[in-house]
């Protein structure tokens, strides 16, 4: 009896080792930021991500496969940013996808992700020209693009002067991150200014953005009649202040995204009528992904960072980030296998057959803050929104409806950006045999 004994209980602990190493696990892996210069806006955008993850698994997952994620902390860095790419690519039975919450390690890793046949995921910044799948078969810049981001902006300001035509001979400067993110607008303001013959000067703001003083001292000779913000992290609220002190009006002062957070507008004295145009999504403190997040997780202790984050522009731009990584993997099990662990290249499938429609939209509760996401081997992107919002000195407020990114003006921009890098690299366009595979 004792030997039968020994024998079943040996059977049952082999049974259970099995049944664990069978389980299903999708493997996340995530470059945040949470030290350093911009560890304002990083955290925020990772907790975000942890707490859709969360989510999804207590709803047991993607059809029944759990998610796994690793955090690696870039602190901004490219350098370090390569390295986590390195340590996490192989972890757990290898990585799904990498968001590299940075366009500087975006530009590091993007051969990187096809040599190793794994997805890089940039929605909202990123490559702009890698939005052409045929040369860019493993990135993604979902619902939008630096470049899309520029050209939303500028329509925003153009309405404010009542209209496209209007920009004629207006004096428009770019103040911008001097950095590979920073440097993106600069392509889309120089094709709209011969378009629509206005002047444009630019500016760069040196890492981390603290020194301004000779910037603004330029903006308060020319006067120019908007200022387009390109900041991030703490060069955002030290503009605001600037201009304040240079006497120029923040209502003339319009953001992006990366500039559109609370973070870089609570406390700034004089911050009201400052407006940012925010690429997918924007705060979304009512959305019922928002409501969910809160009752699921953090009324019940289990939320990643504070409560009262949750709605927020950059938390929500987070949740979003998660939700197209997870979208991805789910519509790849519809053609490799429901509840079935996806490998990268099957991931990548997804990803370039993103089927985010209005359906989808409502279904995950994300209608008000998101539009449908739809992809293709040629368009890695899709169609990109945004809206504007304008601080009123205790939240933002919406100020426009949707603006569509011009595809007329970015497609052959992208189209010729993507070829030259092909010729450069030595790479052929893909084939239609390829795009199905």
């Amino acid at each position: 009896m004792k030997l039968r004994n020994i024998a079943l209980a040996t059977c049952l602990a082999s049974a259970g080792i099995t049944a664990f190493a069978q389980a299903k696990e999708q493997f996340f892996p995530l470059l945040t930021f949470r030290t350093g210069a911009y560890a304002p806006s990083g955290v925020p955008w990772a907790n975000g991500f942890v707490d859709y993850f969360k989510l999804v698994n207590l709803s047991g997952g993607i059809n029944g496969v759990k998610v796994l994620w690793e955090e690696c902390e870039t602190s901004y860095a490219t350098d370090r940013g390569v390295e986590c790419y390195e340590r996490l690519k192989g972890k757990h039975g290898g990585a799904t996808v990498f968001q590299t919450m940075s366009t500087g390690i975006t530009f590091a890793l993007t051969e990187r992700g096809a040599a190793d046949r794994i997805p890089i995921l940039t929605p909202g910044y990123g490559l702009s020209e890698s939005a052409d799948g045929e040369v860019f078969k493993w990135s993604f810049p979902l619902a939008g693009s630096h470049w899309a981001s520029a050209d939303t902006q500028l329509q925003y300001v153009a309405s404010k002067l009542g209209g496209m035509d209007k920009l004629k001979g207006k004096k428009i400067t770019l103040l911008y991150h001097d950095s590979p993110y920073g440097k993106e607008a600069i392509t889309i303001l120089a094709t709209r200014s011969k378009m629509h013959d206005f002047d444009l000067a630019t500016i760069p703001v040196t890492h981390p953005g603290v020194d301004q003083k000779s910037a603004w001292l330029q903006i308060r000779q020319s006067r120019p009649d908007f200022v387009l913000l390109w900041g991030w992290g703490i060069m955002n609220s030290t503009a605001l202040k600037e201009a304040q002190a240079t006497g120029y009006p923040r209502t003339q002062i319009v953001g992006v995204w990366p500039s559109g957070s609370e973070s870089d507008v609570k406390g700034v004295s004089g911050a009201e009528g400052y407006s940012a145009v925010l690429l997918l999504p924007g705060p979304g403190a009512d959305s019922r992904i928002a409501k969910e997040i809160l009752a699921e997780l953090h009324d019940k202790g289990q939320g990643t960072g504070p409560k009262g984050e949750v709605g927020e522009a950059l938390y929500m731009r987070g949740l979003m980030n998660a939700m197209m990584a997870v979208e991805g993997v789910r519509r790849a099990q519809e053609r490799f296998g429901k509840g079935q662990v996806m490998t990268a290249a099957q991931a990548r499938w997804g990803y370039e057959n993103m089927s985010l429609d209005q359906n989808k939209i409502d279904a995950l509760g994300i209608a008000d803050v998101m539009r449908p996401v739809i992809t293709s081997c040629k368009d890695h992107m899709g169609p990109s929104a945004a809206r504007a919002y304008t601080w009123n000195g205790t939240k933002w407020q919406l100020s426009s409806g949707w603006l569509q990114a011009d595809m007329s003006i970015l497609n052959p921009l992208v189209k010729a950006s993507a070829d030259k890098y092909a010729d450069n690299k030595k790479l052929a366009r893909r084939s239609g045999a390829d795009c199905q595979s």
